[in-house]
């Protein structure tokens, strides 16, 4: 429960400063909102155009039969020959095209109309004038400041602030101006803008590539989607005629180039085609020449044909070999037969003999053998008609052995004939491998050539149809348009970021000035410094004349010092009156006087007696509140041993009867001595005899300056310690702390003084007192 309260106390202490500087808070974000307010009025409200185009796919030309790979990329029929979107999005991109757009619309040199609190851009029908660049100088210094343009008729001033003097020209006139070759003319398109005063013109003027670079930056290129291929091109611009001008430009540009792109491609690709179908047709008409004269010199129509012929004719002549063979052998088999029989022996006649001719004479020799036979039977060898018979078989045996010789004689030569055709044949056959070999060498080159001469052909015909076709590449899906809402100011980021301004400006400075702040501002501050109690706070002083407490007081301050009063009561020992109260700080200027002399009217005013020595003798402070008993006699006279009694020494305080003063007089040179010497203690005693005062409140000095205060703490009854808010630095404590330690001081309390009365710890809503002033809303932000 304790970690938690000290927890709650914690983020409470933390917060408070901001808490209580809420006033500058306030103030703050209300300045920053009119900034913010007069941002917004005074920044022309820029919108965002965009466009969006698809890119056609590269076309790819089908590989046709007998293609070579070389050629199957020929033709640049895929206008600027990529398949890469990432590769268009730098086309659009680049510096040549946005040069291009430029130039198309002259945006180098925007016209202005000044306003009351901004600046209009003129263009398209709201520019009264158009300016052309002809000629940059180069080494030339460009304009830093505007330059201004006003008409007199047909006269045109050009002025500007870094000029000593004007350049006076008329329209469409060539001018010379100390940067560039201008001309200027009307715009015949021109129509006044509504609601602009157009009394204060100009321009700005940048060179040809600060330009380019600032439209190349301020476009932006992306894909829809990415998957797709749409593109997507936009910006932002005051002016939305020319944002829309800039992205139709650039679609438009990004089209030409691609178009002169691929016609350029074509044209080259056709001149290369041209080329080398000039050569294929001379090579192919080398080898059409090398196959006829091959086919003249070896004889040669259809070499496979002629080739299926030879063998045909190889096995024909075989076949017709045997035959003949076989004929001369039955012919020699005949002959021998016909040599060996007798007279009356037959010849066989179904051999296999091919000649009708041999064949007759055969079965008419048998014929006559088997007639002589039956008339050897019935007759003689003698007989007329065997004889006769014999003669006739005599004669047809003759003619017999010339018909077969003769058939021997043909067939020997029939063989030689088959026989010379057949190894013509078989040469024939030889030589066929090694021609067809040649002849299929000389007929592929032939074919290559032809192959190669029709591809070249066709793809002069497709550059040709290609040149002709100007299809654009990227289509226009959504022409240039723009978005209602403007993209800047916006309005609600200015708003906030004035708001977060305006609370961290007074955020920064609270917070820097307390991570600084060596010195001691609230209660709290001597809560973590200290154990020892602490008795009151009192209010800083608004008015300076109004420093003591008066009769029936019931400001805030005479409410600080009777709680003072109060407190102090609780730590003063419990013992007969009077009691001695010490006041001391640690430096000058904490306030010791001003609340020793207060203390004394507060404890006064129930009817006690109270002294208030001036204990402080090197620097007296008690003469101020009574200027007139600057030089009366007080405690350094006493303590120096003058014969002056308690009565020439004790006065009247002036504003309360019960309070006497005693002075601190003269400085001395030795004020340590003179504290040291007995008499002060003596002095005391003689008070305390004489029961007249109750109380004795002691001014003294500051204990960290000097040791005076040190050598009369012994005789005080209570301490009280003056330390003051902004100006008691927090060491200060440490060194109270250990003076308490070590047994220096004793029964001490500190009273916190000129405490603002926002720092008031406890209090501070109401003031002290059931007569404090409330202030009014309309006062929150007085003193």
């Amino acid at each position: 429960m304790d970690s938690k309260k000290n927890k709650e106390i914690n983020i409470k202490e933390i917060i408070d400063p901001y808490l209580k500087n809420w006033k500058y808070f306030l103030g703050i974000v209300f300045i920053m909102g009119i900034f913010a307010i007069y941002k917004i009025k005074s920044t022309v409200p820029v919108y965002k155009a965009q466009t969006s185009v698809l890119i056609k796919d590269a076309k790819k030309m089908s590989a046709a039969s007998g293609d070579i790979g070389v050629l199957q990329s020929l033709g640049g029929f895929s206008g600027m020959g990529t398949n890469s979107i990432e590769n268009e999005i730098g086309v659009f991109q680049s510096k040549t095209i946005v040069e291009d757009a430029v130039k198309e619309y002259n945006f180098q040199t925007p016209l202005y109309a000044r306003q009351v609190v901004n600046s209009i851009e003129l263009y398209g029908k709201t520019s009264p004038y158009i300016i052309h660049i002809i000629q940059e100088k180069e080494d030339a210094e460009l304009p830093k400041k505007t330059i201004s343009i006003k008409t007199d008729k047909d006269k045109v001033i050009f002025s500007s602030e870094e000029w000593k003097n004007n350049v006076i020209t008329t329209f469409d006139k060539v001018t010379v101006l100390p940067f560039a070759v201008i001309l200027i003319t009307k715009n015949q398109n021109y129509v006044k803008p509504k609601g602009v005063d157009m009394s204060d013109i100009y321009f700005n003027y940048s060179n040809f590539d600060s330009v380019v670079e600032s439209f190349q930056n301020a476009l932006i290129v992306d894909l829809l989607d990415k998957e797709g291929t749409i593109i997507s091109l936009s910006v932002n611009f005051e002016s939305t005629e020319k944002a829309k001008d800039y992205l139709n430009s650039l679609v438009r540009q990004y089209n030409n180039y691609a178009i002169n792109d691929k016609n350029i491609e074509s044209k080259r690709t056709k001149e290369f085609i041209d080329k080398r179908i000039a050569l294929i047709a001379k090579e192919l008409g080398d080898v059409e020449t090398q196959k006829a004269t091959y086919k003249s010199n070896n004889n040669i129509v259809d070499l496979p044909s002629e080739a299926k012929m030879s063998l045909h004719l190889k096995e024909q002549s075989k076949a017709q070999l045997l035959e003949i063979e076989t004929q001369i052998g039955i012919n020699r088999v005949l002959q021998n037969t016909l040599n060996a029989k007798g007279m009356g022996d037959v010849l066989p006649l179904n051999v296999g003999l091919d000649n009708e001719s041999s064949a007759k004479v055969i079965q008419e020799y048998n014929s006559l053998i088997l007639q002589r036979n039956k008339y050897i039977e019935n007759a003689t060898p003698n007989n007329p008609l065997v004889k006769e018979i014999n003669r006739q078989i005599i004669d047809v045996k003759s003619s017999l052995v010339q018909s077969l010789q003769k058939n021997v004689t043909s067939l020997e030569f029939a063989r030689n004939k088959v026989g010379s055709q057949l190894g013509s044949s078989e040469s024939l056959i030889e030589k066929i491998p090694v021609q067809e070999k040649l002849f299929r060498s000389i007929e592929r080159q032939q074919q290559i050539k032809e192959s190669l001469y029709l591809l070249l052909l066709q793809k002069r015909e497709e550059a040709a149809i290609s040149m002709e076709i100007t299809a654009e590449k990227a289509r226009i899906i959504d022409k240039a348009f723009i978005f209602s809402k403007p993209v800047a100011p916006k309005k609600l980021y200015i708003l906030m970021a004035c708001f977060l301004i305006g609370l961290l400006i007074p955020f920064t400075f609270i917070y820097i000035k307390q991570l600084l702040q060596s010195s001691i501002i609230t209660r709290a501050d001597l809560t973590k410094l200290t154990q020892l109690p602490i008795i009151a706070e009192i209010p800083r002083l608004k008015n300076k004349n109004l420093n003591l407490v008066r009769f029936n007081d019931v400001s805030p301050m005479a409410e600080s010092f009777r709680i003072l009063v109060t407190n102090l009561k609780f730590l003063l020992p419990k013992k007969e009156a009077p009691y001695v109260i010490l006041v001391t700080s640690s430096v000058k200027g904490e306030g010791k006087t001003f609340v020793s002399t207060n203390l004394s009217i507060i404890l006064g005013s129930s009817r006690d007696k109270v002294l208030i020595i001036g204990a402080d003798i090197r620097n007296p402070q008690l003469q101020r509140y009574n200027p007139s008993m600057k030089n009366a006699n007080g405690l350094t006279e006493f303590l120096s041993g003058e014969s002056l009694s308690l009565v020439d020494i004790i006065h009247p305080s002036g504003y309360n009867d019960n309070c006497d003063f005693i002075y601190s007089g003269s400085i001395p040179p030795n004020p340590t001595d003179l504290l040291q010497n007995g008499r002060f203690k003596d002095l005391l005693d003689t008070v305390k005899n004489s029961q007249k005062y109750k109380y004795i409140v002691l001014d003294t000095a500051p204990l960290l300056l000097v040791t005076d205060s040190f050598l009369i703490t012994e005789n005080s009854d209570l301490v009280i310690y003056v330390t003051r808010s902004e100006v008691s630095e927090k060491k200060y404590i440490d060194f109270l702390n250990t003076s308490v330690e070590d047994k220096k001081i004793n029964n001490v309390g500190i009273v916190l003084n000129g405490v603002k009365e926002t720092n008031f710890g406890y209090g501070n809503k109401f003031g002290y007192g059931y007569n404090a002033e409330v202030k009014k809303w309309w006062q929150i932000f007085g003193n």
